[in-house]
């Protein structure tokens, strides 16, 4: 249902509050409604023949289209670049949905070490029943060399642009080159970013997943998952045969049957998941959860902006503590990834950053439970400050060798800056250390 035919003539703060929505034809409804229906009366028989037929767009049943949530896919789209754009019910959707639309029948799929626990633990579970391998790159930070681990059923090359949980940055414009040398696609997981801090379509992304649960909505209130693609990748047929597969249900007027490629020129992945796994698999974006991310995207860049700026402060205070071993943030001028910030984050690297717990596991965890201000829990980008031991909830699943491959030590403390007081986070912090060290 989202399409890029809404001309950008407004900057990224007008369209994050108004693309994709026409007041006059919902009423006059300043904010977009809620259209809480699970089926659309038809016109005539004629009109109902139509829709079936993707001779005519409109909505049918909100398994596979729905008002609200088509607002929220247009605003995405526009708001990345996008050509076209699907929401889903979850981030996991997301990532499963576009992977599995890209190796379907099997290849392989060469991603990042440095990715979220539960990715990598459905990496390990799922993928390899559906015929799909997974390679870890070797030299996802040495894009010349990436092309020695590609192989011939490689189908697509899978990132993170800031990685969860240690902000780590890839050079994402050279692994695009290298994808696209070898006729595959990039697939970039912008979940920490959010598209007002990197857009990846703009730096060689094919297609663009997120976690719309996190900053994207911001409010820890919702589950919610996004794909968009960006139009521009040709999808070969000698390499993804799927979308050229003809199908009954897509036939033209005169019966003929057509292909994916045929009925969506221009956005042939989000319109086969739409139509497929969508359709089929279920995982459907509630009206209602569509609705609380777009009130969360209205203060997308107010939002992300104070993060950044709060994170930042933390890493700076960390950096000077002597309980804390190293810390992990790009805009620190000692980080590894500070260049890359500086040339592709311009508005700041992220609300994520993480640090290492000098002292026994015992004192760690004192550290986490004497927190007041700090949300101990799982979720990041919310307006809420949180904090977690990252290796022992969200990337528990992992095993040691895993771990050490993603750069995941023990003492690892991950945090999400939120919304508060950075005066405030930093007290919450220090009266912590002390409890934990018995200072």
């Amino acid at each position: 249902m989202a399409n890029n035919s809404e001309k950008k003539t407004y900057h990224f703060d007008t369209q994050r509050l108004r693309a994709g929505y026409e007041p006059k034809d919902h009423n006059y409804a300043v904010s977009v409604p809620i259209y809480q229906t699970a089926a659309y009366d038809f016109r005539d028989v004629k009109h109902a023949k139509a829709l079936f037929g993707l001779q005519e767009t409109g909505f049918l049943y909100t398994r596979i289209g729905n008002p609200t949530v088509n607002v929220l896919e247009q605003r995405a789209a526009v708001l990345d670049k996008a050509a076209g754009a699907i929401a889903l019910a979850s981030g996991m959707a997301a990532i499963s949905y576009a992977l599995l639309n890209i190796a379907e029948g099997g290849g392989r799929i060469l991603v990042s070490p440095y990715l979220y626990g539960g990715t990598i633990d459905s990496f390990k579970k799922l993928y390899h029943k559906f015929g799909i391998s997974i390679d870890y790159a070797e030299n996802i930070e040495n894009p010349e060399k990436l092309a020695d681990e590609i192989k011939p059923d490689t189908k697509a090359i899978f990132v993170e642009s800031i990685s969860n949980p240690s902000a780590v940055l890839l050079d994402i414009d050279a692994i695009a080159r290298v994808a696209h040398d070898h006729g595959i696609p990039l697939v970039v997981d912008n979940t920490v970013a959010t598209p007002y801090l990197f857009n990846p379509i703009e730096h060689g992304a094919d297609i663009v997943v997120y976690s719309a649960t996190k900053g994207f909505c911001g409010h820890g209130n919702v589950l919610a998952g996004l794909i968009l693609e960006s139009g521009k990748f040709n999808w070969r047929e000698d390499k993804f045969p799927q979308f050229y597969e003809k199908h009954y249900t897509l036939r033209d007027p005169d019966g003929n049957y057509r292909s994916f490629i045929e009925v969506f020129p221009e956005t042939p992945f989000t319109g086969r998941i739409r139509f497929t796994y969508l359709d089929f698999f279920g995982a459907v974006l509630s009206p209602f959860d569509a609705y609380l991310v777009l009130i969360g995207l209205e203060t997308l860049s107010e939002r992300v902006s104070k993060q950044v700026q709060n994170a930042k402060a933390l890493a700076e205070y960390l950096s000077n503590h002597e309980a804390v071993e190293w810390v992990r943030y790009p805009s620190l001028k000692d980080s590894p990834y500070y260049n890359l910030a500086e040339r592709d984050f311009k508005k700041g690297a992220g609300g994520i950053l993480a640090f290492g717990f000098k002292g026994t596991d015992a004192q760690r965890e004192t550290f986490l439970n004497s927190l007041e201000l700090f949300h101990y829990h799982v979720n990041i980008g919310d307006a809420r400050s949180l904090i977690v031991n990252s290796p022992q909830t969200t990337h528990s699943m992992l095993e040691p060798k895993e771990k050490e491959k993603a750069h995941i030590p023990e003492n690892l403390i991950r945090i999400s800056a939120g919304l508060e007081d950075i005066n405030d986070l930093i007290s919450d912090l220090e009266q912590a250390f002390k409890q934990a060290l018995h200072k």
